[in-house]
């Protein structure tokens, strides 16, 4: 999975300077090291989200697993 977010990303970068360079009718490899530097920051930001989206699903599984233990205290706890 990182290989691949990785792989993403630096086309996302790629892809989003090439477009910046298109749209003002400049030549695609103006400045190379625009696309190197959006590359690597397309990189880091796909890498960064998958993070997130990780760490996202393991914060939503405890507040689940929080949220079905009060509930079982709160109907199946009560004793008359």
């Amino acid at each position: 999975m990182p290989l691949s977010s990785t792989m993403i990303g630096a086309l996302l970068g790629l892809g989003t300077q090439m477009y910046s360079n298109a749209l003002r009718k400049l030549p695609y490899m103006r400045h190379p090291w625009e696309h190197v530097l959006g590359m690597g920051l397309g990189a880091v930001f796909a890498n960064q989200l998958v993070k997130w989206d990780a760490q996202l699903q393991e914060d939503l599984d405890k507040m689940l697993e929080k949220a079905k233990a009060a509930n079982e205290r709160r109907y199946f706890g009560i004793t008359l």
